[in-house]
Protein backbone atom coordinates (compact mmCIF):
# COMPACT_ATOMS: atom_id res chain seq x y z
CA UNK A 1 0.00 0.00 0.00
CA UNK A 2 3.04 2.47 0.72
CA UNK A 3 3.99 1.34 -2.75
CA UNK A 4 1.18 2.34 -4.22
CA UNK A 5 1.25 5.43 -2.66
CA UNK A 6 4.92 6.43 -3.30
CA UNK A 7 3.81 6.11 -7.09
CA UNK A 8 0.83 8.19 -7.15
CA UNK A 9 2.68 10.98 -5.60
CA UNK A 10 6.11 10.15 -8.07
CA UNK A 11 3.36 10.37 -11.01
CA UNK A 12 1.49 13.77 -9.29
CA UNK A 13 4.76 15.41 -9.55
CA UNK A 14 5.88 14.55 -12.86
CA UNK A 15 2.97 13.54 -15.21
CA UNK A 16 2.66 17.57 -16.69
CA UNK A 17 6.24 17.39 -17.07
CA UNK A 18 6.29 14.38 -19.20
CA UNK A 19 3.75 15.64 -21.46
CA UNK A 20 5.09 18.31 -22.57
CA UNK A 21 8.27 15.45 -23.42
CA UNK A 22 5.82 13.33 -24.74
CA UNK A 23 4.64 16.52 -27.20
CA UNK A 24 7.62 17.79 -28.38
CA UNK A 25 8.41 14.24 -29.04
CA UNK A 26 5.41 13.72 -30.95
CA UNK A 27 5.61 17.02 -32.84
CA UNK A 28 9.14 16.29 -33.60
CA UNK A 29 7.56 13.42 -35.70
CA UNK A 30 5.23 14.89 -37.52
CA UNK A 31 7.57 15.11 -40.76
CA UNK A 32 7.83 11.91 -40.71
CA UNK A 33 4.27 11.08 -40.26
CA UNK A 34 3.15 13.20 -42.95
CA UNK A 35 4.58 11.12 -45.49
CA UNK A 36 2.89 7.98 -44.28
CA UNK A 37 -0.39 9.18 -43.07
CA UNK A 38 -3.35 10.24 -44.68
CA UNK A 39 -4.17 14.25 -44.02
CA UNK A 40 -7.22 12.74 -41.52
CA UNK A 41 -5.16 10.75 -39.60
CA UNK A 42 -2.25 13.00 -39.17
CA UNK A 43 -5.14 15.80 -37.63
CA UNK A 44 -6.42 12.99 -35.24
CA UNK A 45 -2.24 12.27 -34.16
CA UNK A 46 -1.79 15.86 -33.37
CA UNK A 47 -4.88 15.53 -30.59
CA UNK A 48 -2.87 13.69 -28.11
CA UNK A 49 0.11 16.11 -28.05
CA UNK A 50 -2.23 19.09 -28.43
CA UNK A 51 -3.98 17.98 -25.40
CA UNK A 52 -0.42 17.96 -23.91
CA UNK A 53 0.46 21.39 -24.26
CA UNK A 54 -2.64 21.79 -23.12
CA UNK A 55 -2.37 20.00 -20.14
CA UNK A 56 1.33 21.93 -19.51
CA UNK A 57 -0.64 25.36 -19.61
CA UNK A 58 -3.46 24.32 -17.37
CA UNK A 59 -1.90 21.74 -14.51
CA UNK A 60 2.03 23.12 -14.27
CA UNK A 61 1.98 23.72 -10.27
CA UNK A 62 -1.60 22.21 -9.97
CA UNK A 63 -3.39 25.45 -11.27
CA UNK A 64 -6.04 24.06 -12.30
CA UNK A 65 -7.32 22.02 -9.44
CA UNK A 66 -6.32 24.78 -7.27
CA UNK A 67 -8.43 26.88 -9.41
CA UNK A 68 -11.34 24.74 -9.48
CA UNK A 69 -11.65 24.17 -5.54
CA UNK A 70 -10.98 27.48 -4.15
CA UNK A 71 -13.03 29.55 -7.29
CA UNK A 72 -15.33 27.21 -8.31
CA UNK A 73 -16.22 24.95 -6.00
CA UNK A 74 -15.44 27.42 -2.86
CA UNK A 75 -12.77 26.00 -1.06
CA UNK A 76 -14.71 22.14 -1.19
CA UNK A 77 -11.86 19.67 -2.87
CA UNK A 78 -14.51 18.71 -5.82
CA UNK A 79 -11.23 17.90 -7.80
CA UNK A 80 -8.72 15.56 -6.17
CA UNK A 81 -4.55 15.06 -7.90
CA UNK A 82 -6.17 11.36 -8.13
CA UNK A 83 -8.94 12.74 -10.52
CA UNK A 84 -6.91 15.04 -12.01
CA UNK A 85 -4.25 12.25 -13.09
CA UNK A 86 -7.31 9.67 -14.45
CA UNK A 87 -9.12 12.30 -16.19
CA UNK A 88 -5.96 13.86 -17.97
CA UNK A 89 -3.66 10.89 -18.12
CA UNK A 90 -6.45 7.85 -18.41
CA UNK A 91 -9.03 8.98 -20.07
CA UNK A 92 -7.82 12.06 -22.43
CA UNK A 93 -4.53 10.24 -23.42
CA UNK A 94 -6.34 7.20 -24.00
CA UNK A 95 -9.48 8.81 -25.85
CA UNK A 96 -6.90 10.05 -28.33
CA UNK A 97 -5.01 6.67 -28.76
CA UNK A 98 -8.70 4.98 -29.26
CA UNK A 99 -9.34 7.57 -31.65
CA UNK A 100 -6.24 7.08 -33.48
CA UNK A 101 -6.45 3.98 -34.03
CA UNK A 102 -10.37 3.74 -34.68
CA UNK A 103 -9.23 6.18 -37.48
CA UNK A 104 -6.92 4.01 -38.57
CA UNK A 105 -8.18 0.77 -38.90
CA UNK A 106 -11.89 1.50 -39.02
CA UNK A 107 -12.18 4.46 -40.82
CA UNK A 108 -11.58 8.73 -40.41
CA UNK A 109 -15.06 9.34 -38.94
CA UNK A 110 -14.51 6.65 -35.85
CA UNK A 111 -11.70 9.16 -34.86
CA UNK A 112 -13.83 11.98 -34.42
CA UNK A 113 -14.58 11.68 -31.15
CA UNK A 114 -10.95 13.22 -30.48
CA UNK A 115 -11.68 16.97 -32.28
CA UNK A 116 -15.00 17.13 -30.40
CA UNK A 117 -13.94 16.47 -27.19
CA UNK A 118 -11.14 19.47 -27.86
CA UNK A 119 -14.19 21.62 -28.81
CA UNK A 120 -16.17 20.56 -25.53
CA UNK A 121 -13.42 21.13 -23.11
CA UNK A 122 -12.80 24.64 -25.27
CA UNK A 123 -16.02 25.66 -25.05
CA UNK A 124 -16.27 24.73 -21.34
CA UNK A 125 -13.30 26.52 -20.87
CA UNK A 126 -14.45 30.00 -22.66
CA UNK A 127 -17.79 29.46 -20.95
CA UNK A 128 -16.38 29.33 -17.31
CA UNK A 129 -14.23 32.70 -18.08
CA UNK A 130 -17.67 34.31 -19.67
CA UNK A 131 -19.24 33.64 -16.87
CA UNK A 132 -16.53 34.32 -14.29
CA UNK A 133 -14.98 37.40 -16.12
CA UNK A 134 -11.63 35.88 -15.48
CA UNK A 135 -8.80 33.55 -16.68
CA UNK A 136 -9.11 30.46 -16.11
CA UNK A 137 -6.18 27.66 -16.26
CA UNK A 138 -5.95 26.20 -20.05
CA UNK A 139 -7.86 29.01 -21.92
CA UNK A 140 -5.23 30.40 -23.71
CA UNK A 141 -4.73 26.90 -25.09
CA UNK A 142 -8.55 25.80 -25.41
CA UNK A 143 -8.37 28.86 -27.60
CA UNK A 144 -5.34 29.46 -29.88
CA UNK A 145 -5.24 25.68 -30.23
CA UNK A 146 -8.37 23.38 -29.48
CA UNK A 147 -10.58 25.91 -31.71
CA UNK A 148 -8.43 25.61 -34.57
CA UNK A 149 -6.85 22.27 -34.48
CA UNK A 150 -10.32 20.16 -33.84
CA UNK A 151 -12.33 22.58 -36.16
CA UNK A 152 -9.83 21.87 -39.03
CA UNK A 153 -10.20 18.19 -37.68
CA UNK A 154 -13.81 18.24 -38.18
CA UNK A 155 -13.78 19.83 -41.73
CA UNK A 156 -11.45 17.76 -43.21
CA UNK A 157 -12.56 14.42 -41.88
CA UNK A 158 -16.35 15.77 -42.77
CA UNK A 159 -14.99 16.37 -46.46
CA UNK A 160 -14.57 12.52 -46.63
CA UNK A 161 -16.59 10.81 -49.05
CA UNK A 162 -17.80 7.83 -46.95
CA UNK A 163 -17.72 9.81 -42.96
CA UNK A 164 -21.43 10.09 -42.62
CA UNK A 165 -23.89 12.18 -40.54
CA UNK A 166 -24.11 9.29 -37.69
CA UNK A 167 -20.46 8.98 -37.14
CA UNK A 168 -20.10 13.19 -36.35
CA UNK A 169 -23.39 12.23 -33.91
CA UNK A 170 -21.39 9.54 -32.46
CA UNK A 171 -17.95 11.72 -31.94
CA UNK A 172 -20.19 14.68 -30.50
CA UNK A 173 -22.49 12.16 -28.51
CA UNK A 174 -19.21 10.43 -26.82
CA UNK A 175 -17.19 13.56 -26.58
CA UNK A 176 -20.20 15.08 -24.14
CA UNK A 177 -21.04 11.81 -22.39
CA UNK A 178 -17.16 12.25 -21.25
CA UNK A 179 -17.85 15.13 -20.20
CA UNK A 180 -20.65 14.63 -18.37
CA UNK A 181 -19.56 11.89 -16.81
CA UNK A 182 -16.48 14.19 -15.55
CA UNK A 183 -18.98 16.86 -14.41
CA UNK A 184 -20.89 14.25 -12.77
CA UNK A 185 -18.61 12.84 -10.65
CA UNK A 186 -17.14 16.27 -9.10
CA UNK A 187 -20.53 16.74 -7.94
CA UNK A 188 -21.37 13.77 -6.33
CA UNK A 189 -17.80 14.23 -4.78
CA UNK A 190 -18.80 17.57 -3.67
CA UNK A 191 -22.49 16.07 -2.80
CA UNK A 192 -20.50 14.06 -0.41
CA UNK A 193 -18.17 16.35 0.78
CA UNK A 194 -21.50 18.83 2.15
CA UNK A 195 -23.17 15.75 4.42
Amino acid sequence: MQRLTQFKLWLATRWVVAAGFMAAVMLALVPVLESAFALPLLLIFLHNPGYMIHQVEEHTGDRFRRFANVVMFGGREGLTTASVLVVNVGAVWTLNLGALYAAAFAGPGYGLIAPYAMVVNAVTHIGAAARLRRYNPGLVTAILLFLPLALVTITVIGREPEVSLAEHAAGLGGALILHAVIIASVALRLRRLDR
